[in-house]
């Protein structure tokens, strides 16, 4: 009798399985990294990261990381609230997307003629801030928008808030309200006053390019909007469940 014939190795089965392997790669490492941040503090961030290649490469800005982690008790409500009012008032309300803003903005494009003008909310900063890099494109959207996901369901409110207050960009290689209350103020996150915490949430659009202590004309402008909307807004200690630092006054 001859030797049965060997059959070819199904090439497109091969493919298939790979493809399915790495999709699942894809979509568990994320649930990995979050469910770690739930329990333990990031030692450093992507955009950190990030931030160190770009000045290998040749950026402008300084290299160097001053983060020093704080609980989010310890962080006065004269920041908290200002950031609270400025990038996300319906923070407490939504699911990590804010669709009323959207549609919104969606509108006032359609009505001026205008691209919609981009809406994000602290979960989804908080998640680009953490997980993944600075920077405009389709890909990083889509995959902002999966650890947003990840984010809401796994992590409480108070606990996404206490990432972004310690991980944003608060200066040029400043990252978190700690480091940078020390840095411009001398003062813990703590002790900053309503005058202080406002400027610093009025930072946030350009970090590296506006120094609190020395405002220009348009970061002037929209510190004066940071404290407006606080004298407007309800207290983020009640949503906060009564964990916010009320300290700091003036």
């Amino acid at each position: 009798m001859g030797a049965r014939p060997v059959k070819a190795p199904n090439r497109g089965r091969r493919i298939f399985v790979s493809l399915v392997t790495i999709a699942a790669l894809l979509l568990t490492i994320p649930m990995a990294e979050v469910a770690f941040v739930q329990f333990w503090n990031p030692p450093i961030t992507t955009v950190m990261i990030q931030r160190q290649v770009e000045h290998w490469l040749g950026s402008p800005y300084r290299a160097g990381i001053d983060y020093r982690w704080v609980p989010l008790h310890a962080v006065s409500d004269n920041f908290l609230k200002g950031i609270w009012q400025m990038e996300d008032s319906r923070f407490f309300k939504h699911d990590g997307f804010d669709w009323i803003e959207m549609e919104e903005a969606m509108a006032q494009a359609k009505a001026k003629n205008q691209p919609v003008r981009g809406v994000s909310t602290i979960s989804m900063q908080c998640a680009r801030s953490v997980f993944l890099w600075q920077g405009r494109s389709w890909l990083r959207k889509a995959v902002e928008a999966y650890y947003t996901f990840l984010m809401e369901r796994l992590l409480s409110k108070e606990r996404i808030l206490e990432l972004y207050v310690n991980v944003i960009e608060l200066g040029d290689g400043i990252y978190g309200i700690q480091a940078a209350a020390e840095r411009y103020y001398g003062v813990s996150a703590a002790r900053l006053t309503r005058t202080q915490g406002a400027m610093l949430a009025a930072l946030l659009p350009f970090p590296r390019g506006w120094n609190p202590l020395h405002p220009t004309p348009r970061l002037q402008r929209r510190f004066i909007l940071v404290l407006k909307r606080m004298n407007d807004g309800g207290s983020i200690e009640r949503k906060l469940g009564g964990t916010g630092n009320g300290t700091g006054n003036g």
